[in-house]
This record gives structure tokens, sequence and C-alpha cells, in this order.
């Protein structure tokens, strides 16, 4: 195991005005600037992280291997070929930590498999900021990703996801596709009681960062625009 590579989740901002100073240790960097084979999900953002970070090889010398829906099982494991011969990998996802609601996992997963060494290097997640400035439970909370698309099944989550906050005092995370993130902001509003409080935290990191953690009847007095913003929104009692 000493012989072969290590593959390193690199973590990236949360959106393209954020400043890497401000939320990227400097091991990032330094890390990106010792591999030049990485496993991405998106190959223009990955390119254009890269150049934002200072890499110094040129971008056209640096292996990108896609990572998205259309990847196959077989083609990931291959990814991991040049490990075997001592070369470190990188694994860049679209936005924040790999691996963390991310194809990326996948990766991680078949590198335990293949007793290769991990190493999750510090980044920003939107879900633990969002989670630490919202002033709800840390100790006992669920991020559950999307809800459903059909209403009446995203309704019934909301009221599911409602009770579990409220009677059990977990916190329950989620979010949408941006451009539907007012349509889930009306019928959370419309479903949850007035009482259970909701934290709204739109562009973490961003010069743009708006997180405020209200009750559903305070909410319905003044809706804060949303629309194709990055957002994670958590209930609790």
């Amino acid at each position: 195991m000493e012989n072969r590579g290590i593959l390193y989740l690199i973590p990236t901002t949360l959106g393209d005005t954020a400043e890497t100073a401000d939320v990227l240790p400097v091991r990032v960097n330094s890390v990106i600037n010792s591999v030049d084979e990485y496993i991405v999900e998106n190959e223009k953002s990955a390119r254009h992280y890269l150049k934002k970070m200072g890499i110094k090889k040129p971008l056209q010398e640096i292996i990108l291997h896609p990572l998205n829906q259309h990847t196959e099982m077989h083609e990931i494991s291959s990814y991991l070929n040049s490990l075997d011969s001592g070369k470190s990998i990188g694994v860049i996802s679209e936005a924040g930590c790999p691996g963390v609601a991310d194809p990326g996992a996948e990766v991680v997963r078949l590198a335990h498999e293949k007793n290769i060494r991990v190493i999750p290097l510090v980044g920003p997640s939107s879900i633990l900021l969002s989670l630490m400035a919202s002033g709800f439970n840390g100790q006992s909370f669920a991020f559950n990703g999307y809800l459903p698309k059909e209403r009446a099944d995203r309704i019934k989550k909301i009221k599911d996801l409602e009770f579990l906050a409220v009677k059990k005092n977990q916190t329950q995370l989620f979010i949408e596709t941006p451009y539907r993130n007012m349509h889930l902001l009306e019928d959370l509003l419309g479903t949850c009681d007035n009482n259970t409080k909701l934290c709204v935290a739109c562009d973490v990191t961003l010069n743009t960062e708006f997180i405020k953690t209200r009750t559903v009847g305070s909410w319905k007095k003044q809706l804060p625009d949303l629309n194709k913003r990055p957002t994670i929104f958590l209930i609790n009692r």
C-alpha cells in the first residue's frame, strides 16, 4: 500500500465569486500542484477551477476523467489504475466537497475496496455551514437531498420531515434545483405549522450570502428571492 498512490478528495468553492483564499487552506493548492490526473464531475468547470487555483502545470498536460450520469462502473474502476503504479489522483466535485451528495462517493467506495488510501482535504460544505449558522440541533440531523418533483409527493415528504423535526428535535436539511427554489419555499410555507422554524441558507460563502432563521409564520410576511440561487433549506421545532 505504501508504494501506491493516494486518492485526494479536493474541495472547491461553492460559487465562482468566492475567494479561494477565504474558504480553502493552502494545502489544497499544494496538492493540486502535485497531482496531474483527476476524476471530475464537469471537465470545463474543473479546468476553470484549477486555473483559478494557480496550477503551474499546463492544463493540456492534465488528465481529466469525466464522472457523470453516463459514466459506466467499469470506467470508474479504470480511472483508479494509475494509483497502482504510485501515482496520486484527485477527485473534484462540481461544487463543495467530493463524496457528499455527489457522485464522487462511488469513486471513494471503489478506492476502499482496492485498499487505496483516501485523504479528504478541508473545504466548504454548504450542508455543514448551513447547519452551523441555523441555530438548530447539530447533534441530531439528516440531509435528505432533493425532495420529490411531484407536488403531492413533495408536500407529503415535507409533512414527514416536519414530524421528525418537531417530535424528535432532529434538524432536517434538503435542497432543490435552484430555479425551483421558490416553488419549494411556497410549499413549505403552505404546509408547515406557523410555529415551525425554517432556516434559509442561500449563496453560502459568496458575497451575496443570505442566511436567516425564522418561524414559518414570519416567513409568510416577507419572501426572499431565491430564484436560481443555490440554497439549503432546514427545518426544526
